[in-house]
C-alpha cells in the first residue's frame, strides 16, 4: 500500500480477514492458516513469557479486551496497529510479527475494480475520467481544517490529513446471539436486515463499525469528528488505500456531498450534478452518464455530511431525496452524518440504515490525537528553530492537558483537541496562563464561527447572535450549579428560555421557547439529551465557566464563598476569579480566606482553594495577594506524610499549588510527591515528572508506582530517573515493565509471586538487596540462583519459606527472617560469612543457641516474636556486634552490655523502652540510641546516667505521649537529638539549634 493515509493512525482493532474466502487455492488457504497460527501462538508465547495478565496487555498496548482477545484466540486476522501494539507492549521487535499477519492475508481482498471492457470505447473514456477523478479527490480532501479558528497566521489552521487523522471511537448496536444476520444492507438483496430487541451497545473504532456495512448514519456532536471521517473516507478509497476491514470499499469512487452545499441551489442534484454541485472543476468534463453508472454497477461511495446543517423545513425534501436515490441505486454504498439531535432515532432504520455514535475521545485517544496534530504541524514548518519548538510543545501540551483537569475534560473532541494545539502553538505554549482564552475561543468557534464561515444560514430556522447564545446558555448552567444538578428536565430548561426572551424581543419575534431550545441542543455543541426529557452540557468545565459567569454577573459572591467547601463548586469559583473586574475578585478573596480563617473543619480546603485562584487573578490587590499567600505558607508545600496526607484530603485542587522540585527541602520533596501520590490520577502524574532528576524525592517517587497505570509510570517517570536505586513490584503489570527500567540496586516483591516470576523476563545478577514481603505460597528458594550479586535478603510474611539451605550459596552478609514461623533456623549454621542477621519469629528453647555461632556479625535486630521469653544467653558468641536492636524486654540484658565492648548501638523499638535501662550498668561504649517508643512518664536523665558517652539520639513520638522534654539531657552540648512526630518540645534552648532535628520541622 502506497502512502497510507492510515497506517500508524488507527489504535485497534481486528482485521474481518476470512481465512476461508472463496476463491482462493487450497495452497493459499493452508499458508494463511498456518501463518495465523503462528502469529497468535507467538503472541501467547509472549505474554507467558512476560507474565502478563490479559487485563495488564491490555492497559499496556492500549486495545480493548475483544481486540487483544480475538488477536491471541480469534479466527481473524488482527490489524496491523493491533500486532504493533502488542509487540510494543510485549517488548517484541515487530517485524517478524508483521511479516506472519501478512502471510495470514490473502493476497486479494476484494474484486477487482468493474470496468467496461477495454474494448468498449465508453469503458476507455469512463477510465480515464475516474483516474483523473481520483487524483483530484486526493489532492482536494488531502488536508484536514479547523474552520472559524481564530489565528495570527490563517495558514496554520490546516494540516495532512495523512498524518492528523484520529480514528474515531463509535458506540454501537449488537445483535444478540441467535438472532443471525448482519445490521446492514445486502447488496444483492436489497432488503434492509433488523437489528432486533435482543440488541447491545459496545464500543468499536470506526474502521470496525463501518466493516461490511453498505449503509450507515453517523451520529455525532459538534466537532466530533463526522466530517473528517469522510473525508478521510474518500481520501483512502480515492486512493484504494483503505485498511482491511474495510475491504468492502476497494474500488469504489467517492463522491462527496456536503448537503450545507447542495442546497444553495434549489432543489438537491441528480447524479450528473453531483460534480458541479461540489464545486468541482471537472465537472465539464465527465463522460455522459458517467456517475449514473458507477451509480448502477455499485461502485459508488457516496458521503452525505450534515442532515443538521440543512433548513429544518429542507430535512422532509433531504430524506425523499435520499429515498429515491436507495431506490434508484441500491448497489451503491451509502454514509451519512448529522448531530443527534437534528433528525429522531431510527429516521432511516426503515431503508436498512445502521446507526453509529460517535464517542468522546479517550485520555489515550488526546494524547495520540496531540502527537499525531504536531507531527502534520512539523510536515508545513519552517525547518531548524520552530520544527524543534514544535516537539517541545508537544511533550509540553500533553502534560498540560492530562495536569488541567478542565482542559482535559474540554479536548474530547477532535474539533476542541485540534483549537487547543492550534492555540497553544499560536501562542507559544502559553495555553495554560490563557484557560479564559480558551474557553471564550472555542465557544465563539462552537456557537458562531463555525456555522458561518461554512455558510450554514439558519438550519433550524433562527438567526441567533453569540452574546444571545451565551446569555441563554449561562442561564441554564446558572440553575445546574446553584441546584446541585448536573441534568435538568425539558421543563425546566423550557422555562428558563422563556423567562429570557422578553429582554431579546429580536429572537422572541423568530420562535418560541421550544424552538430556542431546539436551536441550542442542535446547534451550540454543548447541549445533548442523555436521556428523553433530560438536558445537560456536553462538556462540564463549559458548564461551571459560564455558570461562573452568571454568579459573578448576578454579583452572587456570597453564594460562591458560602459553597466554596463543596468540591463541586471547586471550578465554579476559580472561573469566577477570572470573571470578575478588579474590586468584585478582592472581595470574593478577601472572604474566602476570611471563612477559611473562622472555620476550623474547611480552613485547609478554603485557603488552598483561595491560593489555586491566584493563577485566574489576573489583576489583583497586592494587598489581598499577601494575605492569601500567607495562609498558604501554613499548609503549602508539606514537609510529612501526615501533612502529605492532610493537603490530599482537600483533593485534586491541591495539585494547583503543590511546587517543587526546585527550592524545596529534602522532606519537602518527600512530602510533595506523598501527597500527589494519595490524589493519583493524570494530574498528579505530570507534577511527579517533574521530580524524575529530584535526588531527595526518589525513595517516595519509586514508591508511588502502586498509584499509577504500571505502564504509564514505568515509561513516564521511572525509566527517566537518575537516582533510581530501588522498586517495590506490587501486581504482574508492575513486574511487566522491570525490564524497561535501568539497572536496580534493591527490588522488593508485594505478593504471592512465584519463584519463576521473580527471576523472569528481567536479569537479576545487578540485585543487591532483595525483599519478599507478604507471600504465602512461596516454599522453595532454588530460585535465587541467579541473583549472584546479592547482599542482603529479607522475607516477611511468608510463612511457608522453611528450608533456608539455598542461601549458603549466595554471597549474603545480610538476612531477615520476619513472620516466618516454618523456617528451619538450623539452615543458617552454614551462613558463617553473615554480618546481621534479624528474626521475628519464636526461637528453639528461647536462647540464641540455634543461630549461627560460627558467624562473625556484627548486628543482630530481634523483633516481638523472637524477644518473647528469651534469654541473651550465648550473645558473646560475637563480640564484634555493634548494633542491638530489641523490640522487648529480655533477660541478660545487663550481663550482654557489659560483655560487648563493640556495641556502639542500642534500638529499643516496640514493646521495648527506657524502662528496660534501669538494671543495666553504665556503658560508656554506648554513642548512639534510637528510642521507637516514647511513654508518658518517660525520663531522659536515665539516659544521661545510663550512657554518658552518648552522642546521637533518637526519640520517636508519633504514638501515646507527644510531649518531649529533653531538659534532663542538658550538659551534653555535643549530642545530636533527633525527635520525631513530637507536638511540643521542651528544653531545646539547652542545646545549639543545629544539634536538635524535628521532623517534621515547625512552621
Amino acid at each position: 500500500m502506497r502512502g497510507s493515509a492510515f497506517s500508524g493512525i488507527r489504535v485497534n482493532e481486528d482485521e474481518r480477514v476470512d481465512t476461508e474466502k472463496p476463491g482462493l487455492a487450497e495452497g493459499e488457504h493452508r499458508g494463511m492458516r498456518d501463518g495465523l497460527e503462528e502469529l497468535k501462538s507467538q503472541l501467547r508465547q509472549l505474554r507467558a513469557e512476560r507474565r502478563l495478565s490479559m487485563s495488564g496487555l491490555e492497559l499496556r498496548a492500549g486495545l480493548g479486551h475483544t481486540t487483544v482477545s480475538k488477536a491471541l484466540n480469534g479466527p481473524t486476522v488482527p490489524s496491523e496497529a493491533t500486532v504493533a501494539a502488542l509487540a510494543q507492549a510485549l517488548g517484541a521487535e515487530a517485524g517478524p510479527l508483521l511479516k506472519l499477519r501478512r502471510q495470514a492475508l490473502p493476497a486479494v481482498l476484494a474484486p477487482p475494480r468493474q470496468q467496461a471492457p477495454k474494448n468498449s470505447l465508453d469503458g476507455d473514456v469512463d477510465a480515464r475520467f475516474e483516474e483523473r477523478y481520483r487524483r483530484y479527490v486526493e489532492q482536494r480532501h488531502g488536508q484536514l481544517s479547523v474552520i472559524g479558528l481564530d489565528l495570527s497566521r490563517p495558514e496554520r489552521a490546516s494540516w495532512p490529513l495523512d498524518a492528523s487523522y484520529l480514528s474515531l471511537e463509535f458506540a454501537t448496536s449488537t445483535r444478540a446471539v441467535g438472532q443471525g444476520g448482519s445490521a446492514g444492507f445486502s447488496a444483492d438483496s436489497g432488503l434492509a436486515s433488523s437489528v432486533g430487541s435482543g440488541a447491545q451497545m459496545e464500543t468499536e473504532r470506526a474502521e470496525q463499525a463501518l466493516a461490511g456495512l453498505r449503509r450507515v448514519l453517523v451520529r455525532g456532536m459538534a466537532g466530533g469528528g463526522k466530517s473528517t471521517l469522510l473525508q478521510w473516507l474518500a481520501l483512502a478509497t480515492a486512493r484504494e488505500d483503505l485498511p482491511v476491514e474495510l475491504a468492502n470499499l476497494k474500488g469504489l469512487v467517492p463522491f462527496m456531498l456536503p448537503l450545507r452545499t447542495l442546497v444553495r441551489g434549489g432543489d438537491l442534484p441528480g447524479p450528473q450534478e453531483y460534480l458541479r454541485a461540489v464545486g468541482c472543476p471537472l465537472h465539464a468534463a465527465q463522460p455522459p452518464g458517467w456517475t449514473d453508472r458507477v451509480l448502477d454497477d455499485g461502485r459508488a461511495l457516496l458521503l452525505i455530511d450534515g442532515l443538521d446543517e440543512i433548513p429544518q423545513t429542507q430535512r422532509a425534501q433531504a430524506q425523499q431525496w435520499l429515498r429515491e436515490l436507495l431506490a434508484a441505486f441500491p448497489r451503491a454504498t451509502y454514509v451519512v452524518t448529522t448531530r443527534p439531535s437534528a433528525v429522531p432515532e431510527g429516521w432511516l432504520a426503515g431503508h436498512g440504515f445502521t446507526e453509529l455514535t460517535v464517542r468522546p475521545m479517550s485520555a489515550r485517544d488526546v494524547a495520540v490525537f496531540v502527537t499525531r496534530w504536531h507531527t502534520a504541524a512539523r510536515a508545513s514548518a519552517d525547518p531548524g528553530q520552530e520544527f524543534e519548538h514544535l516537539a517541545a510543545l508537544e511533550e509540553a501540551l500533553k502534560d498540560t492537558v492530562r495536569s488541567q483537569r478542565d482542559l482535559a475534560r474540554l479536548a474530547t473532541t477532535p474539533l476542541l483537541c485540534a483549537l487547543v494545539c492550534a492555540l497553544n502553538r499560536d501562542r507559544r505554549g502559553h495555553l495554560p496562563h490563557g484557560r479564559m482564552e480558551l474557553y471564550e475561543a472555542a465557544l465563539s468557534l462552537l456557537l458562531v464561527r463555525r456555522d458561518r464561515e461554512r455558510d450554514i444560514d439558519a438550519p433550524e430556522n433562527l438567526v441567533v447572535t453569540e452574546h444571545q447564545n451565551i446569555q441563554l446558555l449561562q442561564r441554564l448552567a446558572y440553575w445546574l450549579v446553584r441546584n446541585g444538578q448536573t441534568e435538568l428536565d425539558r421543563e425546566t430548561a423550557l422555562a428558563l428560555i422563556d423567562d429570557a426572551l422578553p429582554a431579546m424581543p429580536n429572537l422572541a419575534q423568530q420562535g418560541d421557547a421550544a424552538d430556542v431550545l431546539a436551536h441550542l441542543l442542535a446547534r451550540s455543541g454543548l447541549l445533548r439529551t442523555p436521556a428523553a426529557e433530560t438536558i445537560d452540557f456536553v462538556h462540564r468545565t463549559f458548564q461551571d465557566f459560564l455558570g461562573a459567569k452568571a454568579a459573578i454577573e448576578a454579583r452572587d459572591i456570597p453564594l460562591l464563598v458560602r459553597n466554596a467547601h463543596d468540591d463541586q463548586w471547586e471550578d465554579v469559583v476559580r472561573m469566577a476569579v477570572a470573571h470578575a473586574r478588579p474590586n468584585e475578585r478582592t472581595t470574593l478573596l478577601r472572604r474566602l480566606i476570611a471563612r477559611g480563617d473562622r472555620t476550623q473543619k474547611h480552613r485547609t480546603r478554603l485557603h488552598l482553594l483561595a491560593t489555586a485562584c491566584l493563577e485566574y487573578a489576573t489583576e489583583l490587590d497586592p494587598e489581598i495577594r499577601q494575605e492569601v499567600e500567607q495562609r498558604a505558607k501554613a499548609l503549602v508545600p508539606p514537609r510529612s506524610e501526615e501533612e502529605a496526607r492532610t493537603l490530599a484530603a482537600v483533593g485534586p485542587v491541591i495539585l494547583d499549588v503543590l511546587p517543587g522540585p526546585e527550592g524545596l527541602e529534602e522532606d519537602e520533596a518527600r512530602a510533595v510527591v506523598e501527597t500527589a501520590e494519595l490524589i493519583g490520577g493524570d494530574a498528579a502524574l505530570t507534577l511527579l515528572k517533574k521530580f524524575r532528576t529530584s535526588y531527595p524525592a526518589w525513595w517516595a517517587l519509586s514508591n508511588a508506582w502502586k498509584s499509577f497505570d504500571a505502564h504509564d509510570y514505568a515509561h513516564e517517570v521511572l525509566a527517566h530517573m537518575t537516582h533510581l536505586e530501588a522498586v517495590t513490584i506490587r501486581s504482574r503489570e508492575e513486574l511487566a515493565e522491570l525490564h524497561h527500567l535501568p539497572s536496580l540496586d534493591h527490588v522488593a516483591f508485594i505478593g504471592d509471586f512465584s519463584g519463576a516470576e521473580m527471576t523472569t523476563p528481567w536479569a537479576p545478577a545487578d540485585v543487591r538487596v532483595l525483599n519478599i514481603d507478604r507471600n504465602p505460597t512461596l516454599r522453595d528458594l532454588d530460585f535465587l540462583h541467579p541473583y549472584t550479586g546479592l547482599k542482603r535478603i529479607a522475607f516477611f510474611q511468608c510463612p511457608n519459606v522453611a528450608g533456608l539451605k539455598p542461601l549458603a550459596e549466595l554471597s549474603v552478609d545480610v538476612i531477615e527472617l520476619h513472620g516466618c514461623g516454618a523456617a528451619r533456623l538450623e539452615d543458617l549454621k552454614d551462613l558463617t560469612g553473615l554480618r546481621e542477621l534479624g528474626l521475628s519469629m519464636e526461637l528453639p528453647n528461647h536462647d540464641l543457641g540455634a543461630l549461627p555461632t560460627g558467624a562473625d556479625l556484627t548486628r543482630l535486630t530481634l523483633g516481638p516474636n523472637a524477644c518473647a521469653q528469651l534469654t541473651l544467653s550465648g550473645i558473646t558468641s560475637w563480640p564484634n556486634l555493634n548494633r542491638l536492636d530489641l523490640s522487648g524486654p529480655v533477660e541478660g540484658l545487663p550481663q550482654a552490655m557489659v560483655e560487648l565492648p563493640e556495641l556502639r548501638d542500642l534500638i529499643l523499638a516496640n514493646n521495648a523502652g527506657l524502662f528496660m535501662l534501669e538494671q543495666i550498668p553504665t556503658c560508656p561504649q554506648i554513642t548512639e540510641l534510637y528510642l521507637g517508643q516514647w511513654r508518658s512518664g518517660d525520663d531522659l536523665a536515665l539516659v544521661r546516667a545510663k550512657f554518658p558517652g552518648l552522642q546521637d539520639i533518637t526519640i520517636w513520638a508519633y504514638l501515646g505521649c507527644r510531649r518531649v522534654d529533653l531538659t534532663p539531657l542538658r550538659g551534653m552540648p555535643d549530642l545530636r537529638i533527633r525527635i520525631l512526630h513530637a507536638l511540643e518540645v521542651v528544653g531545646a534552648e539547652h542545646f545549639p539549634p543545629e544539634s536538635v532535628i524535628r521532623t517534621p520541622r515547625p512552621r
